[in-house]
Formats: C-alpha cells, structure tokens, sequence
C-alpha cells in the first residue's frame, strides 16, 4: 500500500513540475498574481554553494550528526561527511521514505546540524523549522535552503518557474521577529537561511500578524533588513 502511495504522489509531484502546468501557473501570476515589479539583482554565481558551507559548519563545530529535510536527487546528502546522517524525502533520496511531518511526529533524536530543503511554501517551512528547532541541539546549526529569491516569479505559489524559491522568505522573516533564536541569510546559493538556538541579537521590529499575507513588494522594498544578511566569510563570526 505504501509503495502504491507513493508512486501516486511522485506521478503528482512530476505534473506539477511539468512544462505545460509550469505555463499555466506562470499565465496566472503574470495576469491575475502580483505585478511583476522587477529583479533585485542577486547574483549568487560568484558566491559559495550549499556543500562547502554546510561541511565548513560540519568540519569546523566538530559536528557528529545531520540531519537533511528534502534530500531529492541527494544533490547534497551524498556529499555531506558527517559520523550519523539521516536524510527523510518522501518520493526519493536520502535513507528514510517519508514525509517531514511524519519524522518528527516520531522523532526522539536530535541533531547538530539540519538542512532543510522540503516543500517551498511557508505554511510547511515554518513547521519544518520548528520541528527542527526541537530536534536541535544547543550549539547546533539549522541552513534553510532558497530564501532569496530575485523576483516575483522566483517565489510564487503554486510554482511557475522549473528554478524556484517559493516562498521560504516569508518564514525567515517571522522567525527574524522571535526573542529565542537568532536568524540570519547567507548571500548564497539561492539564500541559505541560518537559525540558531540563541537570544535574537538583532531582533525584526515589524507590526503584522500574518506573516503569510506578506507580499513580495515587501520584501522587494526591505529584503536587506527583513533578511538579516550576511556574507560566507561573516558566519566563522556567529557560531
């Protein structure tokens, strides 16, 4: 039954990414969505990628354990030397078939370090964090994947560009409002988010209690400040 479930939901996930569906998402933005407002201008070619930053972390907090949310192709999983490693997607990749939100339900380890690079919608990256934050240990290390996206299309939903964000960055920039962690973006590989389990040294004074309702014209305006962003060579500096 499992196996049967779980072709269905690949068979789905493959229509959604597919180039037809992809057009018509994207006809529905572009007419009925946000105004295409223009490109922030990231430029991301010239800057690290999720591998080195991720083993950097790993190699130099002496790092025994990892965790990665949404392996896929095992783009990063397989390359990332760590003494435990557990990987949970659920159509492939990684070593455990099964959603996030399952994992955690049942989860009685914790972890040093967690990429998570699941679902890009808000509503499943927030939970993902906070199930994360629970799993993590007190010096360790949570990298959210895909939280600087360059313009309106980049972070629609439903997704309309075969390259996504989603909207991640929305997650970021509640969490930048949270007295309990400390949250930053590192300008790379399509905006790797970093929280700590540390005082907010740098807390978001912003005054919205939806932070789902954001817009991208919002973050178009204030991604700088919204996003706490800092440079590869700055994070040796924050944990």
């Amino acid at each position: 039954m499992f196996q049967i479930k779980n072709l269905i939901r690949k068979k789905i996930l493959r229509l959604k990414g597919s180039k037809n569906i992809l057009k018509l998402n994207f006809f529905f933005h572009k007419y009925f969505g946000e105004k295409n407002i223009g490109e922030i201008g990231l430029n991301f070619s010239c800057k690290p990628g999720k591998k080195k930053i991720v083993q950097d972390a790993i190699d130099r907090k002496k790092y025994k354990s990892y965790l990665e949310i949404g392996c896929f192709d095992n783009e990063l999983f397989d390359h990332i030397n760590c003494e435990k490693k557990v990987g949970v997607d659920p159509y492939s990749g990684g070593t455990l078939r099964e959603t996030s939100d399952y994992f955690f339900s049942k989860n009685k380890e914790t972890f040093d370090c967690i990429f998570i690079d699941g679902l890009h919608v808000y509503q499943q990256v927030k939970k993902d964090i906070l199930n994360s934050i629970k799993s993590l240990n007190q010096n360790g290390v949570i990298f959210i994947h895909d939280c600087l996206p360059n313009n309106v299309f980049d972070q629609a939903v439903p997704r309309c560009k075969y390259i996504w964000n989603g909207d991640v960055w929305k997650a970021i920039v509640e969490f930048r409002t949270q007295d309990y962690v400390d949250t930053y973006t590192c300008y790379a590989d399509m905006g790797i988010g970093i929280i700590l389990k540390n005082k907010n040294k740098n807390k978001l004074e912003i005054s919205i209690e939806d932070f789902s309702k954001l817009k991208f014209s919002d973050y178009f305006k204030n991604f700088k400040e919204y996003m706490n962003i800092v440079e590869y060579s700055e994070l040796e500096n924050l944990f």
